[in-house]
């Protein structure tokens, strides 16, 4: 099983970035604050500017947030950057042996534990707003 990608953090870290400090947050400022490359950001800027999420301005002109802090979920978040794949977190093996009482299902009984899993996370997420994590900044 792959991990949630960096992505959702990276997202989180960018987007709080820019509720706290609005009229810094160039694409350098936003990556030195990350501690990664630019090139990083501007693909998850993209991701967050399609979603609508963020309005990005050309050149040095920055970023700033299309909702208000408290109007956007990490849920929202999570979605926007495309962290799982087929909308689904959890991937099984490929090919068990359908001779085996077990190979024969266990997609199908984990399915529907994995799929519940994920429900429950996803609606953990939607309950945290973006105001709720800067609210918590020093």
């Amino acid at each position: 099983m792959k991990q949630i990608s960096t992505r959702f953090s990276i997202a989180v870290h960018t987007l709080s970035l820019i509720a706290y400090t609005p009229n810094e947050c160039t694409g350098d400022y936003i990556a030195a604050s990350v501690n990664t490359n630019p090139v990083v950001i501007r693909r998850i800027m993209g991701m967050l500017k399609k979603a609508g999420l963020v309005e990005v301005r050309p050149g040095v002109g920055g970023a700033s947030l299309l909702k208000k802090p408290e109007e956007v979920t990490l849920l929202d978040i999570y979605r926007a950057v495309n962290v799982i794949e087929e909308n689904q977190m959890f991937r099984f093996h490929e090919d068990p042996n359908k001779q085996c009482p077990v190979g024969r299902n266990i997609e199908s009984v984990l399915q529907v534990e994995m799929s519940d899993a994920q429900s429950a996370m996803e609606e953990r997420l939607s309950k945290t707003t973006l105001g709720q994590l800067t609210d918590k900044f020093e």
